[in-house]
């Protein structure tokens, strides 16, 4: 299977397709997330860069599917998908859940050796191995969009629809489902940079668990402490934009990251 620069599929979608550019970003969502939460990260990278943002099973145009609620299943199949792509240099860019996933996959692009990324771009997670006790997806629904208030991480439209919010709610426990059980070694590592992003008022995140993204690589390591929350982004996203820029940019020439992005 290849997968053509100007395509998208079930898995890939390509917002504003970039057939000529010579390099590529990935982008991995966050629990109960979407390929079009990076909509404009697309709108602003290409035609510089081919943006592909991933869509998982179960949400949107796929909510049919059965959700992925293994992380290491899904990553298996998102190297899969990605391993179809043309050979670019390629940097992985995961929020939330998104950037444990990107990792994964990475340790799965690098095992297989082909086209193995140049970066991993990690927001709003702590390392791999930092493991919390949760059980949100244990939680009744009024126990999940309890959780998701205090992360303020769903549109206000969806909170205040309830046909939309019933839609959503599998999406958001198969993926919390995934998230929650998976565990690391804290041995794994990948021999391509990392850069991490977090938000300095994070609840799921502090600035101790996501440093410890470090002993996770054995290239270059950095990281950017950013105001806000978890969904900083939102806040940030034309400084997120021109990091990811710098990180394809020296994807494009060879080179790693610095520290700080």
């Amino acid at each position: 299977m290849q997968i053509k620069d100007t395509e998208s599929t079930d898995w890939i979608r390509r917002y504003r397709p970039s057939p000529d550019s010579d390099v590529r970003l990935v982008c991995f969502p966050y629990a109960g997330g979407s390929a079009t939460f990076f909509h404009p990260f697309a709108m602003s990278l290409a035609p510089v860069a081919d943006v592909v943002a991933l869509q998982y099973p179960g949400r949107q145009d796929r909510f049919r599917e059965p959700c992925v609620t293994n992380l290491g299943v899904l990553a298996d199949r998102l190297a899969e998908q990605i391993t179809a792509l043309s050979d670019k240099p390629t940097v992985l860019f995961g929020h939330s859940m998104g950037a444990a996933l990107a990792f994964e996959t990475a340790v799965r692009l690098e095992a297989a050796g082909a086209n193995p990324p140049r970066a991993v771009v990690a927001s709003g997670r702590r390392a791999p191995s930092a493991r919390r006790d949760e059980h949100v997806h244990e939680r009744d629904d009024d126990g999940i969009i309890a959780e998701l208030r205090v992360l303020d991480g769903t549109d206000s439209a969806v909170f205040g629809d309830e046909e939309l919010l019933r839609l959503a709610l599998p999406a958001i426990r198969g993926d919390y489902t995934a998230v929650e059980t998976y565990t690391c070694p804290a041995d794994r590592r990948v021999h391509c940079a990392i850069t991490v992003l977090t938000g300095d008022s994070d609840p799921g995140t502090t600035i101790e668990e996501a440093r410890a993204w470090r002993t996770h690589t054995l290239g270059p390591f950095g990281m950017r402490v950013f105001s806000g929350g978890h969904f900083f982004l939102a806040d940030h996203r034309a400084t997120v934009v021109d990091l990811l820029a710098g990180q394809l940019h020296r994807a494009r020439s060879g080179g790693a990251t610095v520290p700080g992005g």
